[in-house]
């Protein structure tokens, strides 16, 4: 090892392949490595996100400690210059600072405040062509340069809900095709089936090894149940969205499982309310044009239409948007496509970085 302790400063909005590089860099030089996160409060992604994220790509020898930092941005200020160094100082603790690693102009600077050896890494972005500024202007086009955490956060979330056998899951499936073959970013486009339908299927499965003529009446749920069903979703949602695309899609959710909780209980309980999260669009699939299929799991045709009311009533009550997708299936494919389309041209939006005019902000 060449120094004994490395540090390395910045803002890791969003973390990315060259925050990653860096650290490596650090990390095969030094025998451990401190790194500060020092965003301002008034960015948009949260610190303990930002840290998990960084801790679950590194080593033990690298520490990582959050702080936030309001101060402006003035590299000519020297006092300005101080007002930071007291946040950093306090972040590193007592241990001194071999070197400051870092791909920025000021890391030199900031190396001679610490009284440590400046080491450059890629200031040119010419080994891992990112910056936290180019993520943030277009995440899909910087994709591939993001970790599995930040994908999971970032990915626009489109689910799909809809009474029994009015289309949910041949929907869900059908748009993950059509982005899956955009290709690019959007080839690990995926889609999250139904935990509920394995429920059932499972509990079925139990009622006929003692009553093998038991059939999907006999099926009986409590509140615990649908806990589960909302959690194990949420659960598949989340893995889903780090290994995947830009966008993801789902075959119901939480709030749907307030609705079916509703549906076979009276009521939807508070247990369950506590795990709806509200992904960027819902599509409710109509229960009209959609003839009834019995695959042997549904049992609630006499029901259709009073749970479309009830998915419409309680879409119109919140502030997700979301779309009615009725006619022809080729007709709620384009519906669904074109709503899709809408939400990722409207983009990623982060709030700005503290700034300053003729600086480059702290942080790459």
């Amino acid at each position: 090892m060449t120094y004994r302790h490395g540090l390395i400063v910045g803002k890791f909005y969003p973390p990315h392949a060259g925050h990653h590089a860096l650290i490596a860099a650090a990390e095969a030089a030094c025998e451990r490595v401190t790194v500060v996160v020092a965003p301002s409060t008034r960015e948009s992604v949260p610190l303990e996100a930002r840290l998990a994220w960084l801790r679950e790509a590194h080593g033990p020898r690298v520490r990582f400690v959050g702080v936030h930092d309001d101060h402006p941005v003035d590299y000519a200020d020297r006092d300005v210059w101080e007002l930071h160094m007291a946040v950093f100082r306090t972040a590193v603790g007592d241990d001194r600072v071999d070197a400051v690693f870092s791909s920025e102009a000021y890391g030199s600077e900031l190396a001679e405040r610490f009284g440590a050896e400046a080491v450059t890494v890629d200031l040119d972005r010419l080994a891992v062509p990112v910056s936290g500024t180019a993520v943030r202007a277009d995440p899909p086009a910087h994709w591939h340069l993001l970790g599995p955490g930040v994908r999971g956060w970032l990915a626009k979330r489109v689910v799909v809900v809809g009474a029994e056998s009015t289309g949910t899951t041949t929907m869900a499936r059908a748009l993950a095709r059509h982005y899956r073959l955009r290709g690019g970013p959007w080839r690990d486009t995926r889609w999250v089936p139904e935990f509920g339908r394995e429920l059932t299927e499972r509990k079925l499965a139990q009622l006929q090894l003692d009553r093998p003529a038991a059939t999907v009446f006999d099926v009986t749920w409590d509140r615990d149940d649908f806990v589960t069903v909302a959690e194990e979703q949420n659960r598949a949602e989340d893995r889903a969205a780090r290994k995947g695309s830009p966008v993801l899609f789902g075959d119901t959710d939480a709030f749907a499982t307030t609705i079916w909780e509703e549906r076979y209980l009276g009521s939807t309980s508070a247990e369950v309310r506590a795990r709806v999260r509200r992904p960027d669009l819902y599509l409710l699939t109509d229960d009209r044009d959609v003839p009834f299929h019995d695959d042997g799991l549904r049992d609630g045709e006499h029901l259709r239409t009073w749970m479309t009311g009830r998915f419409r009533a309680e879409l119109d009550a919140q502030p997700v948007p979301h779309l009615v997708l009725t006619g022809s299936y080729r007709r709620r494919l384009s519906a669904a496509v074109a709503a899709t389309d809408d939400l990722l041209a409207r983009g990623w939006i982060f709030a700005a970085p503290l700034s300053a005019a003729a600086h480059t902000p702290i942080g790459r």
